[in-house]
């Protein structure tokens, strides 16, 4: 018994078979966590507590940001955005909390900058095929970097940095959640409940979009949507938070920087 033990465990180290992952986005460097009891199995009481607070970290970022003010004050939402689902996860999990994160090497930095320039690729093309489609709304945090200080675009930046970390927890609980349920519990196969759970938290961070967008589905789903898929690949291909986060990072700083570097090289001519 020991000795198939040791077997079983060796197995979900090095990661699924080839004939249950994905040949072409996954690595055989281990699994994906909690959905398979490696490092440790959540139940669904577990599972709900860890996305309830998860639920009430995205709240207290969308409805009580504006009560902690401009410059400092912005990263107080951010904050809570990360630690209420992580605390969470540290209370069910114990501390295989950790088994979301690996550690970042010069190989992890090339994965960021990989899928961030995808992203950007990807992001672009959705968006101009959208606009030629229909009417789509600006980003506002566009408009917001336009009109503000140099001490506030500092503000504002640095206040990304943990509220993007926020947004992939936002994506990967839900992901892994659905894994399990999917996999573990309804008996699909692992291929099959990983490619469902991977469309539905994309949908689902798209949907958490609308109200920034003016409620345009078309475009929460269609860009947002598609943008969400490469960054999750990112976690998915490296098993690996700090590469999604770092990938969104980059892509959601080009983005906001090039228009605003563009626009101050405009007003100086």
């Amino acid at each position: 018994m020991r000795k198939l033990a040791r077997v079983s465990h060796a197995l979900h180290t090095r990661g699924p078979t080839r004939e249950l992952r994905f040949r072409l986005l996954e690595s055989t460097a281990g699994d994906l966590p909690y959905y398979n009891g490696v490092p440790v199995r959540l139940s669904a009481p577990q599972w709900l507590f860890v996305l309830a607070a998860l639920a009430l970290g995205f709240a207290v970022l969308i409805w009580s940001g504006a009560s902690f003010g401009g410059g400092v004050g912005r990263l107080i939402p951010a904050l809570l955005f990360v630690a209420l689902p992580l605390l969470a996860l540290a209370t069910v999990a114990g501390r295989h909390w950790r088994a979301l994160f690996r550690p970042v090497g010069p190989r992890e930095l090339v994965w960021m900058l990989g899928f961030a320039l995808l992203n950007v690729l990807v992001s672009v093309g959705a968006a101009m095929i959208v606009r030629s489609l229909t009417t789509t709304a600006p980003n506002p945090a566009g408009a917001l970097l336009e009109s503000a200080t140099v001490g506030e675009r500092v503000a504002f930046f640095a206040s990304t940095l943990p509220q993007l970390l926020g947004e992939e927890l936002l994506t990967i609980l839900p992901l892994l959640a659905l894994l399990s349920l999917l996999h573990a519990r309804l008996g699909w196969s692992r291929r099959r409940a990983l490619l469902a759970a991977w469309l539905l938290s994309a949908l689902l961070f798209a949907l958490a979009h609308l109200s920034t967008y003016d409620w345009n589905l078309v475009q929460c789903v269609a860009v947002i949507g598609s943008a969400r898929l490469v960054l999750t690949a990112a976690y998915i291909r490296t098993r690996n938070l700090w590469v999604s986060t770092g990938a969104h990072v980059l892509n959601d700083w080009l983005l906001l920087s090039v228009p605003l570097l563009l626009g101050l090289v405009q007003a100086q001519l």
